[in-house]
């Protein structure tokens, strides 16, 4: 080899490694990022191609992140995509294919109640890493506020459930407005935020009902698939097993279910998820669901 060419090969090869060290880490991080795996609501390990709202792991398209670095008992959404949406029967409704049909929206009405039983649910819903809606009552916030805030500081969604549980389908608009708005209003001063979900009390808002919700920005709802806890009474023997027939004979894909913040249903509460979980549903976390623009 003589001596120029040599010296030409030297050049080339130094500029090449040059060319390499130069190489921005961005990029090459890039190609190496890949969605670590997280347990699902059952506690199995998915494949990050297999990912949900109702717990799993998360994809660019479709995340609920939970971040559960905070202390306590705690956990909050860091990023939920909306793919779902409630249909005319209330049911939960995937937005597309491919995103899991079969899950379970967990609600609790008529709250809050007493710090104990809430703890009590909330500490099985946590067992289970589920969310549910609590729908609380103007009046019963007003008499506790430091519940709500025990409520939210848990990391669970609170829904607007009028001021005084009253049928609201009879009412004025007047009557109706001031009884969404000012729930709207105390949990907005209590928790930083206000609610955006509405269920009427007995289930009956009427057409001034839904129309007060959605200028309110809420999503409205009523339910498809009821406990009947609330006909349950405390001398009532086997509460944990009928509560358990009542929602099971009931049960399909996208069930919204109606429960409320009673002794024998938070007693009873660890049985159900299980059961359900068994049955291979999971619990859709109320945040991926879509809210209609007002």
């Amino acid at each position: 080899m003589g001596t120029k060419t040599a010296a030409i090969l030297l050049t080339a090869c130094l500029l090449l490694s040059a060319c390499t060290a130069n190489k921005p880490e961005s990029a090459a991080a890039g190609n190496n990022q890949t969605p670590a795996a997280s347990e699902t609501s059952n506690g199995n390990q998915t494949d990050p191609k297999d990912h949900n709202s109702a717990g799993k792991t998360t994809t660019q398209h479709d995340k609920s992140v939970v971040d559960n670095s905070k202390s306590g008992d705690s956990a909050t959404v860091a990023a939920t995509d909306k793919t779902y949406h409630l249909d005319k029967a209330y049911n939960v409704v995937p937005n597309q294919d491919g995103v899991e049909k079969k899950v379970i929206l967990l609600t609790f009405d008529d709250g809050p109640k007493e710090a104990a039983m809430i703890n009590k649910i909330i500490d099985t819903l946590d067992k289970h890493k589920a969310k549910a809606i609590f729908f609380v009552n103007g009046y019963r916030v007003k008499e506790h506020p430091e519940l709500l805030k025990l409520i939210h500081d848990r990391g669970q969604p609170i829904g607007n459930h009028s001021w005084d549980h009253i049928v609201l389908k009879n009412k004025s608009e007047a009557e109706v407005k001031k009884q969404i708005e000012t729930v709207q209003q105390i949990v907005k001063d209590i928790t930083g935020s206000a609610p955006v979900f509405f269920r009427p009390p007995h289930g009956a808002g009427g057409d001034v009902g839904r129309k007060i919700a959605k200028e309110n920005g809420l999503l409205y709802m009523t339910w498809s698939v009821g406990s009947l806890d609330w006909t349950m009474k405390k001398s009532q023997p086997n509460k944990t097993d009928a509560l358990l027939k009542n929602v099971t004979e009931q049960l399909h894909p996208g069930s919204n279910i109606l429960m409320h913040e009673l002794p024998w249903t938070a007693e009873a509460l660890d049985s159900l998820l299980t059961r359900l979980e068994q049955k291979g549903y999971q619990f859709v976390d109320p945040q991926s669901i879509e809210i209609p623009a007002s």
